[in-house]
């Protein structure tokens, strides 16, 4: 999976194929049009008030249409960082990202920053991240006799990729047995699934180094109870290809884009042990109206004709309603350094199902 999203010049994400978008994959909320960026900037813009030296750092920003809307959203509301940093693996991806930005907010380019690793020296600001932490590699798992064995990706005798079971490491071991423990349940024979066991060292590396302000992550995923239902036997390991999703994960390596739903469960626990507490845990829907979606529609549709004024309706939809983006996707923040918490992260707070 790392091979197949991220070699360079053939991953799937640093390869020129178009990702997002209609021409594309998959469309991501950003990509919808700028409602999402411009929630999201007003609902951070305390904590970016709270210091004069406070940066804002995206992870993963794709075409960079988030970072456009939303740096054009903080400076109307007078609350810009004193940087904006990206950090993305993509060579490609990051001149895409320059492309937009030097579109659309030119005067605001000389502000942004990309970065290679994340930040070494302590700062302060927001970190966010949407749709990353589905895109992260994971191992699979397959249930054999109470014991798990992984699932590896081999050559068979026509040179076909090919899945194969072996021994599990005590690292995948260790973490299959905290999962059941955590679930109060042992995982059926035949049950497969997958797990990112290295997910805290990831948070740790990418926010460590974040002395006061939230991190803030936008994905889809359930809690681990849901996540590892007896039913859900199948994992959720997808792969998407031309807006269609199916479950053959060594087809087309390098053109298909290959994720799997977040254990919101483990990330709390990851951040935990970074001493970067829990702030919020909330769906999407809650987060965007308690955010002031709403008041950001009916502010733009007064610009706009009754085709444009459709689309953005459209947009609301979208990113709100239960059977597409508004129940599937879960916000979830976490803020350390902080007097307080802005109050639309705690909007019909979820953490309890964690």
């Amino acid at each position: 999976m790392e091979l197949a999203l991220y070699a360079p010049g053939l991953g799937y994400y640093s390869a020129g194929k178009t990702k997002f978008g209609a021409a594309g994959d998959f469309v991501t909320a950003p990509e919808l049009g700028s409602l999402f960026a411009r929630t999201m900037a007003r609902a951070l813009a305390p904590i970016l008030h709270a210091g004069e030296d406070t940066h804002f750092l995206e992870v993963g920003a794709g075409s960079g249409a988030f970072a456009a809307a939303a740096l054009g959203e903080l400076e109307r509301i007078g609350a810009l960082p004193n940087r904006y940093q990206i950090l993305d693996r993509s060579a490609e991806l990051r001149e895409r990202q320059r492309h937009t930005l030097l579109e659309r907010v030119p005067h605001l380019f000389d502000r942004v920053e990309w970065l290679d690793v994340p930040p070494e020296a302590s700062w302060r600001g927001v970190l966010f991240a949407n749709e990353v932490l589905d895109a992260l590699p994971v191992h699979r798992f397959v249930m054999r006799h109470g014991e798990p064995r992984e699932l590896h990706v081999a050559l068979d005798a026509n040179g076909e990729f090919v899945e194969v079971e072996r021994e599990a490491d005590t690292m995948l071991l260790t973490a299959v047995r905290s999962v059941e423990e955590d679930i109060e349940l042992h995982l059926p024979d035949g049950y497969v699934s997958e797990l990112a066991p290295q997910l805290p060292y990831w948070f740790d590396a990418v926010c460590g180094t974040l002395k006061a302000g939230m991190a803030v992550f936008v994905d889809y995923g359930y809690s681990r109870r849901e996540y590892y239902r007896a039913d859900r036997s199948r994992g959720t390991l997808l792969a998407f290809y031309r807006h269609q999703a199916h479950e053959d994960f060594l087809l087309r390596p390098g053109l298909q884009d290959l994720t799997a739903s977040v254990d919101f469960t483990a990330l709390a626990l990851a951040a935990t042990r970074v001493r970067f507490p829990l702030a919020g845990f909330t769906s999407q829907a809650n987060f965007l109206i308690a955010a002031g979606l709403l008041d950001v529609f009916q502010q733009e549709q007064q610009q706009l004709g009754e085709i444009e004024r459709y689309r953005l309706a459209q947009e609301v939809k979208r990113l709100t309603l239960p059977a597409e983006m508004g129940e599937r996707f879960k916000v979830i923040s976490f803020a350390r350094g902080i007097d307080h918490v802005p109050s639309p992260f705690l909007a019909h707070d979820l953490s309890r199902t964690l």
